[in-house]
């Protein structure tokens, strides 16, 4: 199955035109830009130099300048009041879930179309969206090619051990596209003494002379082609040092693409939240709880911390703190003799006093506080509810609602997928150091237990792959992407053990790689699996239109990775002919949030709603 785009949506129209009018009087000199060359003629909007073909520019900033006034204006955008050859950065606001990454592949081809420009940088500022807009390149080529009359163009990811691959990007001239990490040279040579062998083997691949580029370094061929610069996701790029990297390409212009902008340079296009919400091109949103909810009128304690030091020993519990005219969930440092009462300014913990606090050294989850009326281990809590107990309920909740929507969606041909995001890949698979046997975590064993008692009930009893013997539908219904390192058992057994990470390692490439192979894979009724926990994979980089379940068994705090997060399940769903289906009847994402994510949820919900 493969996901149909369509060409004439009018926002994603809207955005294009406002890059593409930037350069409006380029063409109509395109005839004063045309040399012979022995192979052949260059196109416009291009010129030819020692190390290749480069892009080339007409226009004045005087006129580029009238141009840009005249996009903000239309735009009902702030309007720039100078603009200098060296200011050429242009930034593009769009929601999560529009088409972002389609919008800007399509700006590619309409700017070429248009002007004759052929070289293009995409710099992305993580693996995983390194790997999705690869997968995107590959799913469009077949739409490009039917919109731009079969125009050749070359794509491929920077490989700092390919450098033929830089070459043929100078010297063809066609369209040429790169996608590149900005890890890959953030570091500019020009910074380290010379005479440092060390340091310049040190520095990035792309800053240093090589022999099978003829003793030219690869940003020499990169530079002398005057590449459109395309940055997405800039936010996660502006120190001083991306700033100074992303200068040392040259660019005839640097083009910026997100939802989060931190700093916007000459603004020429807006689609917020609020925006994509009233014209129902991302899925409205809904918090879901699970019928368990903290009780601020009972005696919450939890001991989170015991510690020995010089000073003496100290801990630190969690506990349900006056903060003006709310109560607030804190971490609260106690010592021998303090009393909760003033400690949280909060009566219902009368006669709770620290009498005694111990360490346990060789284990230290036998460490203790005696309160009076309550002794408490390391981890162990007083009132509220077992955190176990509440994400075993989400996990039961998300499935729910995956049953409810898949019984509702199944003949509009919707596939409906889950997305949990977890705390420790530990607590959803590990493995045995002897034997290198994979063992179920306590989410997964969760996830089967639930799965199967919902489907024991009449109304679920159609779910679930009926090829499939029932005891088996469960451990097929999920699977997690994670990274993974290669092990050897105490047997001898090699094996790939799974691990946290922050998604920017080299363990992580293959975890993309796998997730944007099966995006597609997912959609299909003929595959089983529905329900797909992560650690970091997808935080951000993986859009699957069919997640309608985002469950967070993680503590984040960060609001920059909620909305990252709650961003893999806000595209329109499509079916199974890979069409589009709008509208609010189909599209709701139900978050099942933690106590950390229900306030921000319901935050942006009333952000979408309240148009003020």
């Amino acid at each position: 199955m493969k996901i149909k785009f369509e060409e004439d949506l009018a926002y994603q129209l809207e955005a294009i035109n406002s890059i593409t009018d930037i350069f409006s009087g380029q063409n109509s000199n395109k005839t004063l830009f045309t040399v012979e060359r022995k192979s052949g003629t260059l196109n416009f909007g291009t010129v030819e130099n020692e190390l290749g073909i480069g892009n080339g520019l007409l226009l004045f900033p005087e006129e580029i300048l009238e141009n840009l006034n005249n996009i903000q204006l239309r735009n009902g955008l702030p309007k720039t009041k100078t603009l200098k050859k060296d200011n050429y950065n242009f930034s593009v606001e769009m929601e999560t879930g529009t088409g972002k990454t389609y919008v800007y592949l399509r700006t590619i081809m309409e700017l070429n179309k248009k002007y004759g420009f052929t070289k293009f940088i995409i710099v992305v500022p993580s693996i995983a969206i390194k790997e999705g807009v690869y997968k995107t390149l590959e799913i469009t080529k077949e739409h490009f090619k039917s919109l731009y009359d079969n125009v050749p163009y070359d794509y491929f990811i920077y490989d700092s051990n390919k450098i033929d691959m830089i070459r043929n990007f100078a010297v063809n001239d066609t369209i040429q596209i790169m996608i590149i990490n900005i890890d890959s040279f953030n570091r500019d040579i020009k910074d380290i003494d010379e005479k440092d062998e060390k340091a310049i083997k040190k520095a990035n691949v792309i800053y240093r002379e090589r022999d099978q580029a003829n003793g030219y370094r690869p940003i020499d061929y990169i530079r002398q082609c005057n590449p459109i610069v395309i940055i997405d996701e800039p936010q996660n790029m502006e120190t001083d040092t991306a700033k100074k990297a992303i200068s040392q390409l040259n660019p005839l212009c640097t083009l910026r693409y997100s939802a989060t902008h931190k700093d916007r340079y000459n603004p020429v296009f807006k689609l917020d939240s609020i925006d994509a919400y009233e014209k129902q091109l991302v899925k409205q949103i809904e918090v879901a709880t699970v019928g368990v909810t903290r009780n601020a009128n009972t005696e919450y304690i939890k001991l989170t911390n015991v510690k020995a030091s010089k000073s003496g020993i100290s801990a630190k519990l969690e506990l349900d703190v006056k903060s003006g005219n709310s109560v607030k969930r804190k971490e609260v440092t106690i010592k021998l003799g303090d009393y909760l009462n003033e400690k949280t300014k909060r009566s219902i913990y009368d006669g709770y006093i620290v009498n005694e606090i111990t360490y346990v050294e060789e284990d230290q989850s036998k460490s203790f506080v005696d309160l009076g009326k309550v002794k408490l281990t390391l981890g162990q809590v007083n009132g509220g509810e077992n955190p176990d107990v509440i994400k075993r309920l989400q996990i039961r909740k998300t499935i729910q609602e995956h049953f409810d929507k898949q019984k509702r969606l199944k003949n509009r041909g919707i596939k409906v997928l889950s997305l949990f995001f977890i705390d420790k890949v530990a607590n959803y698979r590990t493995y045995d150091t002897e034997t290198g046997e994979v063992q179920k975590g306590k989410y997964a064993l969760m996830f089967e237990e639930e799965y199967n008692k919902l489907l024991e009930l009449p109304e679920y009893q159609e779910m679930g792959e009926l090829s499939v013997p029932f005891h088996q539908r469960a451990s097929l219904a999920h699977d997690g992407y994670f990274s993974a390192d290669k092990k050897k058992s105490k047997s001898g057994k090699e094996y790939f053990e799974e691990k946290d990470t922050k998604g920017n390692t080299n363990a992580d490439n293959d975890t993309f790689n796998k997730i944007m192979r099966d995006k597609e894979k997912l959609l299909s009724f003929d595959e089983p699996l529905s329900f797909i926990f992560s650690h970091s994979a997808l935080k951000e980089g993986w859009d699957n239109p069919n997640v309608f379940q985002i469950c967070t068994l993680n503590e984040t705090t960060s609001e920059m990775k909620k909305r990252q997060e709650i961003g893999r399940g806000l595209r329109i769903a499509v079916n199974q002919k890979g069409e589009r289906v709008r509208g609010f009847d189909v599209n709701t994402l139900t978050v099942m949030a933690n106590e950390s994510y229900e306030q921000f949820v319901d935050s942006l919900q009333k952000e979408m709603e309240d148009d003020e």
